[in-house]
């Protein structure tokens, strides 16, 4: 349960739970998958409820305390059709600011674009050692502790699902040297958003938004998939290139002790204030301050 201000981890509290992950299918198909066992844990982390959905476990678990839960739209990008039919779904002002990024980005890089796909277990060590430095320096890595994940088992994993033919990974470099990468496992016919990272010394060329639409065009060219899917979690970027999208929650159901109902109360109690300081920042036009400062 993380205590945060803004995109900035302060500290957390750990409880021992398990997973239930609602993936895009499961949502779209209006299925609950299945619950694992709680012996030996706390509770339960639930991923991406739709609202259905979390009616049906808060029924079927009374009692249970729930906590830390964020309620987001989930995107995703319905790939029926091509590249250019997506395309054409952007507004004309939407259109004429992407075209007018990747030309930014092109100048910058002598003319064009050099953007690089990975896919077979020899090309994603080749990923991995080059895209690895790149995401440590990205906020992702060193704010939210979401960068590329490291060591030999994420390696040995990366490496199984590319011999299975389900990971697509992208580079795109600048003078030669990455600048932002994109890691997608490939679930059945559905893509998988799992981590972006661009170096934040070139924000100013938009290097992810410009990897975004040049690995879609490569991905729409292969003609293989249904779904581009954002997962669970809100933000910019997922409701620009979206084209589609759930309402759904994601949460804790804790047993009801009096740890984790002080616990519960505690993060309540912060994010309450947290809110009100941004709210009152708002009033007074400090904001943006605030932001920098925590930046």
């Amino acid at each position: 349960m993380p205590f945060t201000v803004g995109s900035r981890r302060l500290f957390s509290i750990e409880r021992s739970v398990a997973t239930l992950a609602f993936s895009l299918q499961d949502i779209l198909a209006g299925r609950v998958p299945p619950v694992p066992a709680l012996n030996s844990v706390e509770g339960l982390r639930v991923l991406s409820a739709p609202t259905a959905a979390e009616l049906r476990l808060r029924s079927a678990m009374p009692g249970f305390l729930i906590g830390s839960r964020e309620q987001y739209a989930r995107y995703f990008i319905d790939m029926a059709g091509s590249y250019e039919d997506y395309f054409s779904r952007f507004s004309a002002k939407t259109r004429s600011t992407l075209r007018r990024k990747r030309r930014k980005f092109e100048k910058a890089a002598g003319g064009s674009l050099d953007l690089r796909a990975y896919r077979t277990p020899e090309e994603i060590d080749t990923f991995t050692a080059l895209a690895q430095p790149l995401s440590r320096r990205t906020y992702q890595a060193r704010l939210l502790d979401a960068g590329l994940p490291e060591g030999e088992a994420a390696q040995a994993e990366r490496r199984d699902l590319a011999a299975e033919d389900r990971l697509r990974a992208f580079l795109l470099f600048l003078d030669n040297a990455p600048v932002a990468y994109l890691y997608l496992p490939v679930e059945r016919e559905t893509l998988v958003y799992a981590y972006l990272g661009f170096d934040p010394g070139h924000a100013g060329l938009s290097p992810g938004t410009v990897l975004q639409m040049a690995a879609l065009e490569n991905l729409f060219a292969e003609g293989r998939y249904q779904y581009f899917d954002f997962t669970e979690g809100e933000g910019a970027h997922k409701a620009l290139f979206g084209t589609d999208s759930v309402d759904c929650a994601s949460f804790l159901m804790l047993r009801p002790t009096w740890a984790n109902r002080a616990v519960i109360a505690s993060l309540g109690g912060f994010d309450g204030t947290v809110k009100s300081v941004k709210r009152l920042a708002r009033q007074t036009g400090v904001e943006g301050t605030l932001r920098r400062l925590l930046r």
